[in-house]
């Protein structure tokens, strides 16, 4: 009798985690690796957010919190959400987790019965398609194709619903593609969640990351869609919070309160002065999002740039987000039929870490994140380059 369950046995690893740790495990022996592996930004955390978190360590703040996050966060998250999306929340519509990641896995925990199925957009987010197995519900993928700028529609979305349809997942800016549903596809996705009556998911991590548009969220287009919406975003993006693990989300106070009640019997609060923090980054000044933001339009725009003049590979511009993901179809070969062979490839024979396509849905594709320094992508697309006219004879 084997002690491992089919649960944990049929949950596949997180490849950008995994090619991150190669990555560093690597550099700790002293090679020069170029990674663009992690969703990470390379900026420190500002001086305000982590100042907050100091005064509340000093003052003492370090015992349990409420499970669902303390009441000046919910509150503080509602403020954001009235003065950036003019949606109005009550602090009992919010929950606070570990982590955007933790939110999600919580909302399928909450929703799905065994056999329900949620349509996931491809390419999509690694951890989707897990969780929703983790919660024994079925993945559904729909086609975002590349030629449409890795932008799904509402009309693909339809055509992959059933009886036992339940969530249907939004993320945009998109988790590995950068792309951003055009408001009038949002709206038509909205009708469709409330004629079809599904759950929307809707991922808005990447929302202050956005290049030469506003974020527009899909619980925006009305109260009939803003009650069936569950809207996650968090801190790690914008704030560069990633190992405060503090992510966030707004809907239905009944679905709220049974995450609530899922978080009381697994994790309990998150970390109570990494709360502080948070609500010193909602409340604090803003600037820093902006500059970040700038910094990671002018890498956006080198690295595309550069990409689409390798030979073998083409790369669709992104509107949000920061990450690439060029189509490498022109650099595969019968020795490398895939983006996890090319990604082995690359990373033993020039030391460049990329994200194989195949994890995300897009086995021709593969994932470079800019967030990362700007002397570090040019030498990684370099050394890209050299290894690309080399497989092409270019």
């Amino acid at each position: 009798m084997s002690w491992i369950s089919d649960r944990a046995r049929n949950c596949a690893p997180s490849p950008t985690l995994g090619m991150n740790s190669r990555a560093n495990a690597l550099k700790a022996q002293g090679v020069d690796v170029v990674g663009f592996g992690a969703g990470e930004p390379d900026f420190d955390t500002p001086e305000h957010i982590k100042q907050a978190a100091i005064d509340a360590l000093q003052r003492g703040f370090t015992k349990y919190t409420p499970s669902s996050g303390i009441e000046d966060l919910r509150r503080a998250i509602c403020e954001k959400l009235q003065r950036e999306n003019e949606l109005r929340y009550d602090p009992k519509q919010i929950i606070v987790s570990i982590g955007a990641k933790h939110t999600i896995y919580n909302i399928f925990q909450a929703v799905l019965d065994p056999g329900d199925e949620v349509l996931i957009p491809v390419p999509y987010w690694v951890s989707y398609p897990e969780q929703v197995k983790l919660a024994d519900g079925v993945p559904v993928f729909v086609d975002a194709p590349e030629a449409n700028g890795f932008r799904v529609t509402a009309a693909a979305l339809a055509e992959k619903i059933t009886p036992r349809t339940k969530i249907l997942v939004v993320n945009s800016p998109s988790n590995p593609s950068g792309a951003v549903i055009e408001p009038d596809e949002l709206r038509r996705i909205a009708e469709l969640a409330v004629e079809r009556n599904l759950l929307v998911l809707s991922d808005e991590i990447y929302e202050h990351l956005t290049y030469g548009r506003k974020h527009v969220s899909i619980a925006s287009f009305g109260p009939e869609i803003q009650q069936r919406t569950l809207l996650v975003n968090g801190f790690s993006k914008a704030y560069s919070m990633t190992g405060w693990r503090l992510g966030w989300l707004a809907g239905n106070a009944e679905l709220v309160a049974a995450m609530g009640r899922i978080q009381d019997q697994s994790t309990s609060n998150p970390t109570s002065f990494a709360q502080c923090g948070a609500v010193a980054a909602l409340r604090g000044p803003q600037e820093c999002v902006a500059t970040m933001r700038s910094a990671f339009q002018d890498r956006r725009d080198y690295i595309v740039r550069r990409l689409n003049a390798i030979p073998g590979i083409s790369c669709v511009l992104p509107e949000g987000a920061f990450y690439v993901l060029p189509n490498i179809g022109g650099l595969l070969s019968e020795r490398l039929p895939d983006s996890d062979a090319l990604a082995e490839h690359l990373l033993a024979g020039v030391k460049i870490a990329v994200v194989p396509g195949s994890g995300f849905g897009v086995p021709h594709n593969m994932r470079l994140s800019y967030a990362t320094s700007m002397a570090q992508i040019e030498k990684g697309l370099d050394r890209l380059e050299a290894a690309a006219k080399e497989l092409t004879g270019a």
